[in-house]
């Protein structure tokens, strides 16, 4: 089972949420401050973090971009609130995922298993692929553009992967929605629209207009033509 790092500053969310992913087999570190999480990244090396988004001292939106700054590791947020902005601000930051406290110990561990599906990509699909400066290799999972490596989140290159397979066909929101990160319900659209805003950040010239992820306006988005 999967090393968790767990930062949450309740005390009594952190120990149940803590428990609960013991008794699943999990292996797990815990840390009250953004700070504390930080310092055990290096020597713990989680392979999923859940993060709180309301921590003292230094923010879960803080905490994720520090991390993404020299990791691609899942990263799930923890939120008390269901307020728009702040979940779309964490999402931007760099987070997978995110769940709404409180959460079952089921619903936390069915969300860490999407997640970490991702990373194990369609699988078994051959070859490097070429899309104008980009180089997508679908078997090791990794992307270039213009010959430098690409460092893509696991939702990124799930849907990057998902999108460019089908170039010029559109896909709704939902569509995206369900493949990509195994939900069903319509109210995380954001979580598609975030995604695809850090994926064009990374992927696309920035000049504004992107070539490969477009826009079909009232529906969704398609891979190319380029």
């Amino acid at each position: 089972m999967p090393r968790v790092l767990l930062i949450e500053d309740d005390p009594s969310i952190r120990e149940g949420v803590g428990l609960g992913l013991r008794r699943r087999g999990h292996e797990v570190s815990a840390a009250a401050t953004g700070e504390e999480g930080l310092a055990l990244i290096g020597g713990f090396r989680p392979e999923l973090v859940l993060l709180d988004l309301m921590l003292p001292g230094i923010n879960g939106v803080q905490v994720c971009r520090r991390i993404r700054e020299t990791s691609q590791v899942p990263i799930i947020m923890l939120t008390a609130r269901g307020d728009d902005f702040d979940i779309v601000v964490g999402l931007e930051a760099g987070a997978d995922d995110y769940i709404v406290k409180p959460a079952r110990t089921e619903i936390i561990e069915a969300r860490i298993k999407a997640v970490l599906r991702r990373l194990k990509g369609p699988g078994g699909l051959p070859g490097v692929e070429h899309h104008g400066e980009l180089a997508i290799d679908r078997a090791g999972l990794t992307v270039a553009k213009n010959g430098e490596r690409v460092a893509l989140a696991p939702s990124e290159i799930k849907l990057l992967l998902h999108l460019s397979a089908s170039p010029e066909q559109v896909f709704s929101r939902q569509q995206l929605l369900e493949y990509v990160w195994e939900h069903s319900y319509h109210a995380d659209a954001r979580l598609v629209d975030a995604c695809v805003r850090r994926l064009r950040n990374k992927v696309e010239d920035p000049d504004g207009h992107p070539r490969y992820i477009q826009t079909v306006r009232g529906f969704g988005y398609r891979f190319g033509p380029l």
